[in-house]
Formats: structure tokens, C-alpha cells, sequence
């Protein structure tokens, strides 16, 4: 068969290449609704265009994961079409607010690459950027995916491991260009609580829980222009470990963000994703549930109406928060631990009178 793509596999990757990956994709109002009804999403930024106008914003914007999951599908084909499993994130920001009719496209540098001992797989590590129409670029991140060799005799390339940020520093977040809470209503928010109201240590259950039904998976990464075939062929996936399709790990992130509206409503934009991983896979017919720490505040340089709350979002499949102690043991997650990710969301300061 001729003129097909398989996709690159890990000898295919080398230091420093630059991929451009296809199919520009505009973003329009009926990705917007499709992505509130996977997920439910409540807040009140991304949901009135009247709230965004009063927060000093043009229009309501695309929720930020949105716009992570669309960039992020642009790459699969080039990245990780065959790959075992996609192994982390750091180093994300959100650098501009994506609005309906605006066109996202993506680019990825290599910037680390390792053969594992197994001589089958590597682990290849790239930074994405997305920008729009204008060359604005609006995300930028790094993952690293563990991929299939082509041909396990191939020679290993030179071990490569970059240098990540633990944390995005505050003083490197962007505020999104107009926002401003200093009429902030907090009633229509659906939170009563103001940054200053968290603490630092504090644990917050999100309470409510969503089971993953197969249709809304697959529908959720057919929006996004996801080509793996782990998530769609019943067919190639059915002799696996799990004799299921894998739910794509950013509907896991999605749905998991969406029930932290319950504890964290006025959290509206997230800043950055500090670092991130899927801990174990999930399938239809597993319920996600959700818990929050926090882990850190900051200030936010000349802004006296809005700061960064630092929290760590857990998500877990038929646990509820309550049926925790502890998500790890003897330094492994527990098998009910879905995702583990920390990020940096912009919330209201209590103005002074």
C-alpha cells in the first residue's frame, strides 16, 4: 500500500528537529459547546460573554484546556502515533486568550531524546508552541512521550536529557491582556472564596464525580483531531492489557478541571501547568473524581486585584476523595490515581474599600 503515513517512530527523531504539523484548525463556537457538554464546565469567564466584558476582556474565551487539547492534537500524527504512552508535561504557559473564529496551528522542537533499556522504546521529548492567525504564539509546553522503535537493532542516539523547571516561576506568568477583577462578582462566579481565603497545605475534596462514557471519549478526541489509535480502535486495542481503548489523558485532565469548579469556582484561568502525569490508564465506565492542595501563593507584580494560587489537582477513578489517606505507598500511586498535575490558576483578590 502506498502514500500512507505510519508516523515516526524513535530512531526517526533527532536533536534539535523542528516538525510542523498539519491542519490549521479555527476554532469556532460549536467547539466551545461541545467541549461544555463533555465537561460540564461552569466558569463563569469562559461561560458569559457579559461577565468577560466586565473582567475587561473583548468576549467570553476559549477555556484554556480547550485551546491545550487542540494544539496538542495537531501533534499526534508526528509525535506520538506510536507511542506506548504519553509520560508527562512541564513547563506550560498560557501566554494569550484564544476567542472563537481565531485559527491555531503548532510546531515542535526535539529537545531530548533516550533509548530505553529495553532496546524496544525511547522516550522523546519535545516543546510545542501554538500560535494564531497573527503569529501570536497563545501556548507553549514540553512533553515527553515514550515511543516504539522501528527496528529494536537501530543504534541508540546519544542520551539527552533537558534541563526542566520544576515550578514556572510567578514572576514568568502571564495575566491575559485586559483582564481585571476590580468590580470582580464573586455572585456570579458561583465561589464565595477570594485568594486570601486559601491556605497553604489546605486539601479541598471536589465532592461530585462523572463516569467516562465511550462515546463521549471518543467524540472528546475526534474534536481535538487526536489520531491515536488507542483511544478509537476497539479493534488493534481489544488483545491489550486492558482489552479496552484508552481514554485520552486530557479528557481526564478536562473532566477532572471541570468538577474543581466545586472548591475552586473563582480559579477561572489557568496560568501554567507546572508539570503533570498519567498515573494510570482509564477506561469507559470508570467514574473520575477530584481533589485539590494547595501548595503555593504568589502575587502577581503590580496587581493588587488578582494573584496565583499553586494547587496540585488529583484525579481518581471510583475513590472518592474521602476514601483516602494517602495516594502513594512506599513511593508508587495508588492504582485509583488517574492523573497527578500541578498548576498555577489566576484567582480575585478581596479588594480594600
Amino acid at each position: 500500500m502506498s502514500k500512507k503515513n505510519d508516523g515516526n517512530y524513535f530512531e526517526d527523531f533527532t536533536l534539535g528537529q523542528v516538525i510542523t504539523h498539519a491542519t490549521p484548525r479555527t476554532v469556532t463556537v460549536g467547539d466551545v459547546s461541545l467541549y461544555s457538554a463533555l465537561y460540564g464546565m461552569r466558569f463563569a469567564l469562559q461561560s458569559s460573554d457579559e461577565f468577560a466584558r466586565a473582567s475587561g476582556l473583548p468576549r467570553a474565551p476559549v477555556d484554556n484546556m480547550l485551546t491545550f487539547h487542540i494544539v496538542f492534537g495537531k501533534t499526534v500524527p508526528d509525535i506520538s502515533i506510536n507511542a506506548v504512552a504519553n509520560l508527562g508535561y512541564a513547563d506550560c504557559r498560557f501566554l494569550r486568550p484564544v476567542y472563537a473564529g481565531d485559527t491555531l496551528s503548532a510546531t515542535s522542537k526535539v529537545i531530548g531524546l533516550k533509548e530505553n533499556s529495553n532496546g524496544r522504546t525511547g522516550n522523546v521529548y519535545v516543546r510545542t508552541s501554538g500560535v494564531n492567525q497573527r503569529g501570536e504564539e497563545v501556548l507553549d509546553y514540553v512533553r515527553w512521550v515514550m515511543v516504539n522503535k522501528r527496528d529494536s537493532a537501530s543504534p541508540a542516539p546519544e542520551t539527552v536529557i533537558p534541563d526542566l523547571p520544576d515550578v514556572v516561576a510567578p514572576e514568568n506568568l502571564i495575566v491575559p491582556e485586559g483582564l481585571q477583577y476590580k468590580n470582580y462578582d464573586a455572585r456570579h462566579a458561583g465561589s464565595a472564596y477570594y485568594w486570601e481565603d486559601y491556605d497553604i497545605g489546605e486539601k479541598i475534596s471536589h465532592v461530585d464525580g462523572m463516569t467516562v462514557e465511550a462515546e463521549g471519549h471518543m467524540l472528546a478526541t475526534r474534536l481535538y483531531q487526536n489520531t491515536a489509535k488507542v483511544h478509537f480502535n476497539l479493534h488493534a486495542m481489544k488483545d491489550g492489557r486492558l482489552g479496552e481503548r484508552i481514554v485520552y489523558g486530557g479528557h481526564v485532565i478536562s473532566l477532572v478541571r471541570g468538577l474543581s469548579f466545586n472548591g475552586l469556582g473563582n480559579g477561572q484561568t489557568i496560568l501554567a501547568i507546572n508539570g503533570g502525569r498519567h498515573v494510570n490508564p482509564c477506561i469507559a465506565g470508570d467514574t473520575v473524581y477530584g481533589w485539590s492542595e494547595v501548595l503555593d501563593k504568589a502575587e502577581i507584580a503590580g496587581r493588587d486585584d488578582l494573584a496565583a494560587l499553586r494547587c496540585r489537582l488529583v484525579a481518581l477513578k471510583d475513590k472518592t476523595p474521602e476514601d483516602f489517606t494517602s495516594i502513594m505507598d512506599d513511593g508508587k500511586y495508588d492504582p485509583a490515581v488517574l492523573l497527578d498535575i500541578d498548576l498555577w490558576l489566576l484567582m480575585p483578590k478581596r479588594m480594600q474599600k
